[in-house]
This record gives structure tokens, C-alpha cells and sequence, in this order.
């Protein structure tokens, strides 16, 4: 019995152990903030400000959107109106969904083939944002994120994403040099994420949205980059809802389905989900362990031991067993 139930123990430790050793990452997001990494309100000039930033500015003049097509849906015309208004020295590229394929086929062949498999569209617009700031370096943003001053001081910075709410980092508006090695971790990492979750939200999330690139940045920062390699982060307050926020935020979940509620409750209720996984699969463990090992384990009658048989002489205990009654030579 004491057999059965040490296995019991160390197959379930075990067990465990497996499943946090693959979840740490994705655990780990829940406590890690990024503040050793925050673009804090005291680096930026304020808005308006006439101060020359004595950083150099090293992100490209570039701002790049996504779109199906080039007819930009009217309520997202007026965001991208101010980010061109406020920008007029900077590049501007859209990329639909033809020039997205044309420049994966010409520049990255080697994705072309996981960047047409991609079930969903948002899929492709996600990951072709990580390519164009890989090649080209620049600033994406959202088309329902509207520009609320210049985007200047965010260019001494070699690459910056933006931090979210509750966890993680979001891709939504993002700033980097050309050949940053954090981007060129992301797409390098697109095919082995490339996987199908049973709901589409989770798919999206989880291959090329925003819990890729978290997951993408822990597995990143793990490696201690230093100095240029660093991506720092833009914090709520200065990203949006404030007179000193760069970006202000629009109508936007384009690509959301019905899902998309049953996550967010999921969301809400995370503590209590997690404690209930866990007593419903310790439950289903002692169930198997008690129903299939542990009959296996049982022996079909009582046992005898003695424990003085092994002081007997030898000749003793061969004379002690059992003698059959059958006799074998019976002809």
C-alpha cells in the first residue's frame, strides 16, 4: 500500500511539474510589469514643448498601417488623418493585403508558405507588421489609434512596445530600428507558434497577437539584452487618455467573434478558474490511481510474514513450505 501510494505521489508531482515547466512563461506574465524597462514621463519633453531632445533620433521616419485594401472604413479615416497631419516628414505605408504577400514572397520566401496557411486574415496582420519593422525599422500603429502629438521622442528609442492591461505587452503601436534583434526574434519564432487553439480568439492570440509577442518579449528579456539590444516600454499614461499621450484609441476589435466573451469571462475570473483546474484534475488522478492502479497493486488475499523465518537454518524453512497434495508422478 505504501508503494502504491509513494508512485501515486511522484506520478502526480511529476505531472505538475511538466505542466508548470510549460505554462512558467505564460505564469510569469501575471507578475512581470517592465518597469526596469518604462519610458518614464521624466525622459519625454512635454507636449508642445520647443526643447530640442538631445537624444539622437533613431528610428527611421517611417509609420506603417494595415488595411484589407486601400478603402479605409470611415470611422478610422479620421485617426489616420492625424497621425499623417501631425507627421508630415515621415514615410507613410499601408499595407494591404497584396503588397503584405508581394513583400513576404520577395524578401522572406521562407515564410511564405506559414504566411499563406494562416486561417484567419488578422493572422497575416499581425505578423506582417513584425516584418515590415524587421526590414524597414519605422513606428506601426493601429488604424483605430489616432496620433495625439509628434512621435519624435519616441525615436531615440532602438525598439518600444506598448504595455496592456492586465499583462503582457500589446502590438498595436510598436517603434524600431531596422534589424532590431527582438523583431528579428518574433518572426524567427512565427512558424514554431504557428498552431490551431479551439477557439479562434485563443489561435490569434497565442500565434500572432499580442500573447505571442509577450511571450516573445519574456523569452527575450531572459537573455539579458543590454543597452541598443533593450525594448523598452510605453505605460499607459503616456500612450493614451491624457493631454501628453502620443496615441489616442478609436473604435476598433474588428476581427473579434462571439468567443471573444467567453475569454474575457475567463479573464475575470482567472484565480478561481486556476484553483478549480487544479482540484478537478488532482480529483481525476485519484480516481484513476484508486479505480486501475491501485486494484493492480492489491494482492487477492491477505499475506503472512514472518518476520523470525530468516534466523532459521535453511534446512528448516525448505521443510516449512507448503507441501502439495497432488501427486505428480501418478501415473
Amino acid at each position: 500500500m505504501r508503494r502504491s501510494v509513494t508512485i501515486f505521489l511522484v506520478f502526480t508531482v511529476f505531472l505538475l511539474g511538466f505542466a508548470l515547466h510549460n505554462v512558467w512563461t505564460l505564469l510569469s506574465l501575471l507578475v512581470v510589469t517592465g518597469r526596469e524597462d518604462q519610458i518614464s514621463r521624466a525622459e519625454l519633453p512635454a507636449p508642445n514643448s520647443d526643447s530640442i531632445s538631445e537624444k539622437p533620433q533613431l528610428i527611421p521616419k517611417i509609420i506603417h498601417q494595415t488595411y484589407i485594401n486601400e478603402s479605409i472604413p470611415a470611422h478610422w479615416k479620421g485617426p489616420q488623418q492625424t497621425c499623417l497631419d501631425l507627421h508630415p516628414d515621415y514615410e507613410y505605408k499601408l499595407w494591404t493585403d497584396k503588397k503584405s504577400r508581394e513583400f513576404i514572397a520577395a524578401e522572406y520566401p521562407w515564410f511564405l508558405e506559414t504566411f499563406d496557411g494562416y486561417p484567419y486574415p488578422i493572422q497575416r496582420a499581425d505578423a506582417i507588421r513584425y516584418f515590415v519593422l524587421h526590414h524597414f525599422g519605422g513606428i506601426y500603429i493601429d488604424l483605430d489609434d489616432g496620433c495625439n502629438r509628434s512621435l519624435d521622442p519616441l525615436l531615440a528609442y532602438p525598439a518600444w512596445v506598448r504595455r496592456t492591461n492586465p499583462t503582457g505587452i500589446s502590438n498595436d503601436a510598436m517603434g524600431s530600428v531596422p534589424r532590431h534583434p527582438f523583431f528579428l526574434k518574433a518572426i524567427d519564432s512565427l512558424p514554431e507558434y504557428n498552431r490551431r487553439w479551439v477557439l479562434p480568439y485563443i489561435t490569434v492570440m497565442g500565434s500572432t497577437g499580442p500573447l505571442f509577442l509577450s511571450l516573445i518579449w519574456r523569452h527575450y528579456n531572459n537573455a539579458g539584452p543590454q543597452d541598443m539590444d533593450r525594448v523598452r516600454i510605453l505605460f499607459p499614461d503616456e500612450y493614451n487618455n491624457h493631454t501628453w499621450s502620443f496615441f489616442t484609441h478609436h473604435l476598433g476589435n474588428s476581427w473579434h467573434n462571439n468567443d471573444v466573451k467567453f475569454i474575457f469571462w475567463l479573464e475575470r475570473h482567472w484565480v478561481l478558474i486556476t484553483i478549480v483546474g487544479f482540484v478537478v484534475g488532482l480529483t481525476l488522478l485519484w480516481c484513476i490511481y484508486s479505480n486501475f492502479i491501485l486494484p493492480r497493486q492489491s494482492s487477492p488475499g491477505p499475506r503472512i510474514r514472518f518476520p523470525y523465518a530468516r534466523r532459521l537454518p535453511f534446512y528448516r524453512r525448505i521443510s516449512s513450505k507448503d507441501i502439495p497434495l497432488d501427486d505428480r508422478h501418478e501415473v
